[in-house]
């Protein structure tokens, strides 16, 4: 109980950490000797000094140490071994916690010959005689025993020395050059140890096969039960050493071979199967004789009885050239383990399986050999459960990932192609939950706010919106630290679509739409037709489009290329304006609005009290192939001054263009039409009539006086003008250069064409005149050079290129030509000295 728990097993002690006390710690592993020394455990050493280290799938580590261990203190049968850990919650070891566990475990009696194969080392310790005869004998002159034993060297620090036997040479050492080496050696009052790492320099891969088995048994009197000659060769570990000591005169040699299997497991049908030949070459040298004493296996170092191995399935089959054990995957003893392949998860079943087997035989008498195996099933990878569970409620989409293995955690998600630690996932909107069940295993569950930035949102269809949650989970495995990634991708469907909704209403001379936003629209694009309508342009058509962020607004004047017109009347006309919102990225069509409203026809008529009649005609909505620019009026010779796609406007005086008159007693009435023929036709299929109406026999008094005319003065006015210089494309005066056209470039002599117009206030008693107007070789209008293009009004005749006046004439465009005026430059540059200006 507590931190740490002991067993004693045999001649293993093994000491298990308690993942309540451990979890989410970093440790230290030291070994405390008899002096009180304290030795840090690394895998090294733990080869070389018995000790070995195990983590399984609940993140417990065990500690396993010999009884003939390096610091292990053994005293009449008992031996004893103490460690200390250090955990501390940082890598540093900072804070570190220190905990102490001595534990005391009795072994005996020792076999002439135990042998025990861990999982990172191989250890054999036999016992160690001095003959009788030896000992009473009496030598004055030492013997040098070289001569007997070449591979001895015969200096004073060689009384113990191990021969490493292999085909090709023998090599020997001192004891203190074989522990530089890595290997392990000890010596109590009656045994000899050796201690080998699996990967020690002569450690040989052995394969004992068919024939050397046959041979064996042939030789044991049993050859009427040769093994088949299609039997697969089992690979061993094996060391063949031999250790020399001197007593005295005389040289004494221990045979200290060591074998232990490297391989023998096969999976077939859901089954372990292993194997392990009874009859190892490099244990039976010299052997005459063999007699089976004791078979026992079991799990985790306990030895199982046949009963609890049938509860189990387990099979344990002594047969007379192997021993064979077979394990169900899966089965109880075993446990699951989480692994990695090519960054796609997996699981491997693992059984730590013990094996003991104690022969007799005419050399050793009895041998004990103990074989602890950890067995790992082949990698099958696993499916990952992602399950999404939306909370309506509380606008929150749950998702659960797993079920994971206690041996994996979650250690980040990547946001938007962020990395986000779990501590900090909360920031962006991330609430994890770990769920763990009563075995170990795990879940995670993940809830993020449909609102969160993260959260995918599009609109699907009616009030139907998709929420899709994006986002990758990064796993580790311990101890492996094996990293792998869940990629969760969570559609969930919400009825909160709030589609956008619109009015509109009209004022004399402009029609309104006021869009309202919903929550599906924050990239819907607004589209007259085919024209997607953005404030360039909206300024092009002189349309008005503001947005607030809840609000579009959008308003088109009467005369409009994008209004329509349905019906016509001599008391009304009905205009309509049709807007659409569109996907933004696939332009599908969203929503569809429109306003329509009655206007008075006399908006397309404008009869001037100096006879001049200027008119509109307007194409309607059922005359689509209607060119504008074929309507004339009743003489044919008359045709619009300006034409658009949807209009045609006339300009003309009441006594031209076949226009008639009628009187009465109050008032003069003209009158003409607009017709539109087809080509080779005599009969118009459009007809659009209008009249103006001049009152008569107006009268008014007037008082005149004969005096003398007063100075012409003028009286100063006072108020805010808003001015605007444009510079235009062409001599039509019909597209100005926009703000992302500037710099204009332009060769020497080329004409620029300027448009000054007043804009505020729009006052048809005002004239705008220009005064003075020159050109200047910076932004600064009081910088030098300076080049006068007129002066008072009039143009400078001192250079080569005169500047022209144009005229101004009413247009829809131009309401007050008073208010504009145009001139035409032509391109020059400044010369300085006698060299041309760069600017």
């Amino acid at each position: 109980t507590g931190p740490m728990s002991l067993e004693c097993l045999g001649n293993l002690l093994r000491i298990t950490l308690s993942t309540e006390y451990f979890e989410d710690k970093y440790l230290s592993l030291f070994v405390i000797d008899q002096s009180g020394t304290a030795w840090e455990l690394d895998e090294a050493m733990a080869a070389q000094c018995g000790y070995a280290v195990t983590y399984t799938t609940w993140r417990s580590i065990e500690f396993h140490a010999s009884a003939l261990s390096c610091h292990s203190h053994l005293e009449k049968g008992v031996f004893t071994v103490t460690i200390q850990i250090k955990a501390s919650p940082a890598p540093d070891m900072s804070n570190a916690t220190t905990h102490l566990k001595s534990a005391s475990c009795h072994y005996g009696p020792w076999n002439p010959r135990e042998i025990i194969c861990e999982s990172n080392y191989m250890e054999v310790s036999v016992r160690w005689d001095v003959p009788q005869t030896i000992k009473d004998f009496v030598q004055d002159d030492p013997e040098d025993w070289t001569l007997v034993f070449p591979e001895a060297k015969a200096e004073e620090a060689s009384i113990w020395q191990i021969v490493f036997h292999k085909p090709e040479e023998k090599r020997a050492l001192l004891v203190s050059n074989a522990w530089s080496a890595g290997y392990g050696l000890n010596t109590t009052d009656s045994r000899v140890l050796l201690r080998v790492p699996y990967t020690a320099a002569h450690v040989q891969l052995v394969e004992v096969g068919v024939l050397l088995l046959a041979q064996q048994a042939a030789r044991l009197g049993r050859s009427n039960q040769m093994p088949s000659l299609q039997d697969q060769g089992i690979s061993f570990s094996v060391l063949r050493s031999s250790t020399f000591y001197k007593y005295r005169w005389v040289i004494l040699m221990l045979d200290t071979a060591v074998a232990c299997p490297a391989d023998g497991v096969d999976y077939t049908n859901k089954t372990i199967t292993w194997t392990v030949p009874k009859y190892i070459p490099p244990l039976s040298a010299g052997v005459t004789g063999f007699k089976d004493v004791l078979v026992e296996a079991g799990v985790d170092l306990h030895k199982l009885s046949a009963k609890e191995m049938a509860s189990r399935k387990y099979v344990l089959l002594n047969e007379l050239k192997a021993i064979t054990m077979k394990i169900p995957i899966g089965a109880e003893g075993g446990y699951y383990k989480s692994s990695v392949s090519n960054g796609q998860l997996g699981v491997k079943y693992t059984i730590n399986l013990f094996l003991e087997h104690q022969w007799e035989d005419n050399k050793w008498r009895l041998t004990k050999h103990t074989i602890i195996k950890e067995i790992e099933t082949p990698f099958e990878q696993a499916e990952v459960a992602i399950t999404n569970n939306l909370n309506l409620s509380a606008r929150l989409m749950n998702v659960t990932v797993g079920t994971f293995l206690p041996d994996v955690e979650l250690v980040n998600l990547t946001i938007e192609g962020v990395a986000v630690a779990v501590p900090e996932a909360v920031q962006h909107g991330y609430v994890i939950h770990r769920t763990r069940y009563a075995n170990g295993s795990k879940t995670y569950v993940i809830e993020v706010p449909l609102d969160a930035p993260s959260v995918k949102k599009e609109y699907m269809r009616e009030d139907m919106r998709a929420y899709t949650l994006n986002v990758t989970l990064t796993f580790i495995t311990y101890p492996s630290s094996e990293t792998f990634v869940v990629p969760v991708i969570a559609l969930s469907a919400v009825k909160d679509a709030v589609l956008p909704s619109a009015r509109g209403f009209c004022d004399g001379r402009n029609l309104h739409l006021i869009i309202t936003h919903g929550n599906v629209d924050q990239n819907w694009l607004p589209f007259i037709s085919d024209l997607h309508l953005t404030q360039e342009a909206a300024r092009k058509y002189n349309y008005i489009l503001r947005d607030n962020g809840t609000h579009l607004a959008i308003s088109v004047p009467f005369l409009s290329p994008h209004v329509s017109y349905e019906g016509f009347h001599t008391s009304a006309i009905k205009a309509s304006f049709y807007l659409t919102l569109k996907d933004g990225i696939t332009l599908a069509q969203r929503r569809d609005f429109s306003v329509s409203c009655i206007f008075s026809p006399s908006e397309l008529i404008q009869c001037l009290p100096n006879g001049t009649v200027i008119i509109t005609a307007i194409k309607l909505a059922d005359g689509e192939d209607l060119d504008t620019a074929l309507l004339v009026l009743r003489d044919r010779q008359c045709k619009p001054s300006l034409v658009t796609e949807q209009t045609a406007t006339f300009k003309f005086n009441v006594n031209t263009c076949g226009t008639s008159r009628k009187f009465n007693s109050t008032t003069m009435t003209y009158e003409n039409e607009v017709l539109y023929f087809r080509p080779g036709n005599d009969t118009p299929i459009y007809q659009l009539k209008f009249l103006c109406s001049y009152p008569v026999k107006q009268t008014a008094d007037v008082q005149y006086e004969s005096k003398k005319n007063p100075t012409p003065s003028t009286k100063p006015g006072f108020g805010c003008l808003a001015l605007s210089l444009k510079l235009f494309k062409e001599k039509s005066y019909s597209e100005p250069y926009q703000e992302s056209e500037y710099p204009v470039v332009k060769y020497l002599g080329e004409a620029l064409y300027f448009e000054v117009e007043l804009l505020q206030p729009k006052d048809a008693r005002l004239d705008l005149n220009l005064h003075d107007c020159w050109a200047t070789n910076s932004q600064s209008q009081d910088s030098l050079p300076q080049w006068h293009i007129f002066i008072h009004g009039c143009e400078n005749n001192k250079g080569s290129y005169r500047t022209v006046f144009h005229k101004v004439n009413y247009s829809l465009r131009v309401k007050f030509p008073q208010h504009l005026k145009r001139f035409e430059v032509r391109m020059f540059t400044f010369v300085q000295d006698t060299s041309l200006s760069q600017e």
